[in-house]
């Protein structure tokens, strides 16, 4: 599956569980870690679980593999690895904190409207 399959895969997993100011960033230019970082909120521990386990659901139903997944104990931060696609999902002020956007300024968003209801 190619990783804009399989970014769209996770957009629309996150917002079936109602995730809130996600964005994806094009880091295939910057990094050799991923083609693309998905960066999602939600108010709730209980709400980023769901989130990430709604990512996972959707990927594996697709026939991709998740690689890892962390921080899923304590759920202020839980970050999917999925080869090209790297998903975090974060609580609120977790995000607010660590601020990934800023770090990752210079990566192009990729518009994903289309895949948001």
């Amino acid at each position: 599956m190619d990783s804009k399959k399989l970014l769209e895969i996770v957009v629309k997993a996150a917002d079936s569980k109602r995730a809130e100011d996600t964005v994806a960033l094009d880091v295939q230019e910057i990094s050799i870690l991923a083609d693309y970082f998905v960066i999602t909120q939600a108010n709730s521990e209980r709400q980023v679980k769901a989130i990430a386990d709604a990512v996972k659901e959707q990927v594996y139903e697709a026939g991709a593999d998740v690689k890892d997944i962390e921080g899923k104990d304590g759920a202020n931060w839980i970050l999917l690895d999925l080869g090209d696609v790297v998903v975090h999902v974060f609580k609120t002020e977790t995000r607010q904190f660590y601020n990934l956007e800023k770090l990752w300024s210079d990566a192009p968003l990729v518009n994903i409207a289309d895949w948001i209801k």
